[in-house]
């Protein structure tokens, strides 16, 4: 219907997501944080597990690729992260104050598990947010990390491309070089075992799993695992 209305409509998202999005720009307008629209968001759909994101402040990340600046939804979405990319930045992320809450929540924590995600664009931000990165590596946690690339490849996404833009070997190991200096423990998947010696002859300990989640019970079965062997170590 937008395009019919001749707006773009690249950003193709279902109903459940154009609620949530609804949802979280009228209340935001209205002067709630973003924390407080993700708690009353979490309530509502039920979820058990406490949601917080790093920062209500603003923070949007930037692209600067060979046909211009993009937003990041329209380098990831609308070009399908086909340009080659030249350049990425945090607007906001200098003035930006950690939410208070997830720095306590980083000093009481147990176990701090940095999901599979792009470390570049998606953990970056949260670890070059001031105090964060210093709040992880002071919390007595047990710390594990668990690597995105498989095979010098990414499942999904650009991160692959993002490591090599940066000068950083798009590997299990470049990514554990990102987090050496906040985690006790790399996750790396069964492909790519042969770097396990190099990561624990830096006195890491090194888990090879299989980490492909091409399912829900993969993703629960690799959690378990996680969690079970380090349990142990806590």
């Amino acid at each position: 219907m937008l395009g019919k209305l001749g707006l773009e409509n690249w950003f193709k998202i279902g109903d459940r997501d154009l609620a949530l999005n609804l949802l979280r720009t009228k209340l935001l307008s209205e002067g709630y944080t973003l924390s407080q629209v993700t708690e009353r968001v979490r309530k509502a759909l039920g979820v058990r597990a406490r949601v917080l994101p790093m920062t209500d402040d603003r923070v949007r990340t930037v692209v600067e690729t060979e046909i211009g600046v993009l937003r990041f939804q329209e380098y990831f979405v609308k070009y399908g992260y086909r340009t080659d990319v030249r350049r990425i930045w945090f607007e906001g992320l200098e003035e930006a104050e950690p939410l208070s809450e997830a720095i306590h929540a980083v000093h009481e924590s147990d176990i701090i598990a940095i999901a599979p995600s792009n470390p570049i664009v998606s953990i970056g931000p949260i670890l070059g947010l001031k105090g964060f990165r210093d709040a992880l590596r002071k919390s007595s946690a047990r710390k594990i990390a668990v690597s995105p690339i498989i095979g010098g490849k990414t499942i999904k996404g650009p991160a692959d491309k993002m490591l090599q833009m940066l000068g950083i070997e798009p590997t299990a190991y470049g990514v554990y070089t990102l987090y050496r200096d906040i985690i006790d423990t790399m996750v790396i998947d069964v492909e790519d075992r042969e770097l396990a010696s190099k990561i624990e002859a830096e006195g890491k300990q090194c888990l090879v799993l299989d980490t492909r989640m091409h399912t829900r019970q993969n993703a629960q079965k690799l959690a378990s695992q996680i969690l079970t062997r380090i349990r142990k170590l806590v």
